[in-house]
């Protein structure tokens, strides 16, 4: 090949590779599985690597009929945080020349109707949570390149995963609350199957269990201010010590919970502190102000599409975990005196 100014093409890459030019184009693509053998597909990227080269992406699309289009699946938009990782999805996706679709998968959870023709023909990748996973099978088939988000990186469908900190984010707000002397928890888990909501129960059991004389009781919901009032209302009424602190999955749970203590006569949180996750609007509209983590939705979403457009060129996603925070409000203290 020329040297100088002379961009590198599919076929140096081929030549140096030691492939055809179609095997360039399968593992470059993230076609190549059961086409190339993994040997193949490293040999392919690392000559690409070598040679500095990125594939031209407008003329791709000029010859595969490619619309840069992407769709966004998520499980529901009934909660601001969805909308935040669009908008964050979007904004990047415009930079970079493509635009994203938002697709809600019906019921939250569950098999979606594929929204196209052909998705596998109008789109170029999908970008999806991991709790609407079940959604994908007739959207995606096997062909189009996916980016799943708030996944177990382990068992990930995608060829790149994107995870908020979620664990750091449990660790927080168990070191907050034990920091306060409160030793009796109850989780106020989202009755979802979602490896997220796996690694906050997971994470919280094994910080309070760290600590002698703690303990937590679990109590499950829907997500729905109604269902999470119900379960904490019965876990909080059951027979034993009362916990001094509710750890709720989610903002809209913590509502819920703030339903049930008043029903039940308790104070926030003079009788019982409570915390959620997300950091949504109605965590500033309750009275007191709820202690939760906060989220970043739209960083969330920039790094998805990212992720997602590194896969289209060839490269290797950054792998880190989006940072979360403890946000410390009034819906916290210390419990008060046996």
């Amino acid at each position: 090949m020329a040297r100088g100014s002379t961009r590198p093409t599919s076929r140096d890459v081929a030549q140096a590779a030691g492939v055809s030019q179609a095997a360039v184009s399968l593992v470059l693509g993230d076609k190549w599985r059961g086409r190339v053998s993994q040997a193949t597909a490293e040999r392919v990227r690392r000559a690409a690597d070598e040679l500095g080269y990125r594939p031209n992406l407008a003329a791709r699309n000029l010859r595969l009929g490619h619309t840069r289009t992407v769709l966004l699946v998520v499980p529901a938009l009934t909660t601001e945080f969805f909308a935040g990782v669009y908008t964050g999805a979007a904004r990047v996706a415009a930079e970079h020349g493509f635009g994203v679709v938002l697709y809600p998968s019906p019921e939250g959870i569950g098999p979606a109707r594929n929204p196209f023709a052909s998705a596998q023909a109008a789109l170029d990748g999908v970008i999806a949570s991991s709790m609407a996973a079940d959604a994908l099978t007739a959207i995606r088939g096997d062909r189009l390149p996916l980016v799943m988000l708030d996944s177990d990186p382990e068992g990930s469908l995608g060829a790149a995963t994107v995870n908020l900190d979620i664990a750091d984010g449990v660790r927080q707000v168990a070191a907050h609350l034990l920091g306060l002397g409160h030793r009796g928890f109850l989780h106020l888990a989202a009755d979802v199957p979602s490896w997220t909501f796996e690694v906050r129960a997971r994470e919280l059991a094994a910080r309070v269990g760290a600590v002698p004389g703690a303990s937590v009781r679990t109590a499950r919901a829907a997500i729905a201010v109604e269902d999470a009032r119900d379960a904490t209302q019965a876990a909080l009424s059951a027979p034993g010590p009362r916990p001094t602190a509710v750890v709720c999955d989610d903002d809209k749970l913590a509502v819920g919970a703030y339903k049930a203590l008043r029903r039940l006569g308790l104070r926030v949180p003079e009788d019982v502190s409570v915390t959620g996750f997300d950091d949504l609007g109605l965590a500033t509209a309750v009275d007191p102000e709820l202690t939760t983590v906060r989220l970043d939705a739209e960083l969330f979403g920039e790094r998805g599409i990212r992720a997602l457009l590194a896969v289209l060129e060839g490269r290797t996603p950054d792998g880190d975990d989006v940072p979360v925070e403890l946000v410390v409000r009034g819906s916290t203290a210390p419990p008060r005196a046996s």
